[in-house]
This record gives C-alpha cells, structure tokens and sequence, in this order.
C-alpha cells in the first residue's frame, strides 16, 4: 500500500518532471472504455425505464433487459413465468428482479474491475503511469471489498443466463397473422436472440469462478478426467473473457435494440418461416 512520502511520492524519487516517461498513447485504452461503457450504461439505463416496446406478441419476443417480466405492469403475453408482483410504480423498471445481480455481476467480474478501474479511477490509468493519489487500499476495505463477492453474483448470473435462453427457445413459437394458435416459427429476431445467448454462455461459461468451480479445488486432473475436460475447455473461452465481455455489451443492447424496433412498428421482422 502506497503512503504519502513513499512510491512515486517519495522524497527519494529521481526528479523527474514528467508523471511518465511513456510516449505511445496510453490513454487511449481508458478513454475508449470509459466512452463507450459510459453510452452502454446511458442506453441500457433509459430503455430499463422506457417501460414499453420490449415485448413482440407475435413472435414472443422478449428483451433481456426485462426478463423475467412478472409484474402486474407487463403488458400480456409477456409475463411467461407468471405474475409474481403488483404492479410497479413508474420509478421501478420491470426488469428489477433481475437487473441488480447482472449489475453486480459485471461491475465485480475481473475484467470490468481492470476496465473501469482504469477508465474511471484511473487506479492505474496505465501500466508504469502513476496514480493520482498518495494511499491505496486495494480491496481490503469498503467499498471495493464487495468485489470478493463476485463468485456468489456468478451463480444468480447463471441463472439469468439459463431463463435467457429459455426465452429464445419459446420466441421460436408464434402466432398466426390472425392472433390464432400458431405454432414454430423462426425469422431473424430468432436468430438474434439466440446470438446473444451464445455470447452470453461463452461469457458467463468463461468467468473466473466458472473455472474455479470446475477445477480450481482439484489436485489430480488424472483422477477426474470429465472436470479436466470442462476446465480445459472453460480455460479457453477464460483466456478470452475480455472479448466475451464487450461482445456481450454489444449483443444485449442490439437485441434490446432490435426487439424494440420491431414491437414499435420501425421494423417489420423478416420471417423464414411462420
């Protein structure tokens, strides 16, 4: 832990003028992530309070920003697990059950933690770039002790991941043009909703305590030859898991995108079949 007089601040330090002595553009890593994770949450934080447009009847197309839906406020088709609770008052977005543990699940995932770390606290902004402060407590204190709670987060994004993906499966039955019964039908919304799945299997399969959980108590791999495979194969789309993490971004918010286009009338869903 850095304490004023020592470190950089040290009174012993070479004086040199300069912060760092680095000449390529260091910055430019947490500028862009703090732009444009700063649009994501801007974005996902308005349409979690749009409270319409987010259901496609039809198609059964739900975005995951309000999955599950089971208020008394869901418009009807929507709530396909039921309706658990009343109806909400304007200032709680449908999807509340929900939103807080993905929030929490990302905001203590080891690589957000290095994103934002850099991007907003500028703890550090760079490698070999100072902070702008004298003591450092890491995450031994509140609030940032809250991150050791990510492995329990893990399990809750788990389960979102799974309804995730039950959700894709029934938006695979649909109406008929005239509201009738229905039956299979698959157009591109589909393939929306299940690309977004994936990514987030391969995010959500590829964290830190996904691994831990497979092999990280583990002492001979020869003895247990099913964990080692899935460790093996979880260690893959780990050593990825910061693309994953932007990908994922990307897909939420184009699927809530799309689903929202569609259940306003700006898009018509090009269908394959039904």
């Amino acid at each position: 832990m850095n304490r004023p007089g020592t470190g950089v601040f040290s009174a012993t330090r070479a004086r040199i003028a300069d912060r760092t002595l680095r000449t390529d553009r260091w910055w430019l890593s947490p500028l862009r992530v703090n732009v444009f994770l700063s649009a994501w949450v801007l974005y996902a934080t308005v349409r979690a309070f749009w409270g319409s447009d987010y259901w496609v009847d039809r198609y059964h197309y739900l975005t995951p920003f309000y999955s599950p839906c089971i208020s008394a406020s869901c418009v009807e088709g929507s709530s396909h697990l039921g309706v658990w609770l009343p109806e909400f008052p304007w200032w709680i977005p449908l999807g509340a059950l929900v939103l807080p543990f993905l929030l929490a699940f990302r905001l203590t995932c080891y690589y957000y933690r290095k994103a934002y770390y850099r991007a907003y606290w500028l703890s550090p902004a760079g490698c070999a770039v100072p902070e702008p402060r004298a003591g450092y407590t890491g995450e031994t204190r509140f609030p940032l002790i809250i991150q050791n709670s990510h492995r329990y987060f893990f399990y809750a994004a788990l389960a979102i991941t799974m309804l995730n993906t039950y959700d894709a499966i029934t938006a695979f039955y649909s109406a008929d043009a005239n509201g009738g019964a229905g039956g299979f039908g698959f157009g591109l919304g589909n393939i929306v909703l299940c690309v977004n799945v994936a990514m987030l299997w391969a995010y959500t399969g590829g964290c830190h305590s996904c691994r831990h959980v497979m092999g990280g108590r583990l002492t001979h791999f020869s003895k247990n030859p099913v964990r080692y495979w899935l460790w093996s194969k979880i260690s893959w789309f780990n050593g990825r898991h910061q693309q994953f993490a932007w990908i994922t971004l990307g897909t939420l918010a184009f699927t809530d995108f799309y689903v929202w286009m569609v259940a306003s009338g700006v898009f018509t869903d090009i269908r394959f079949i039904g």
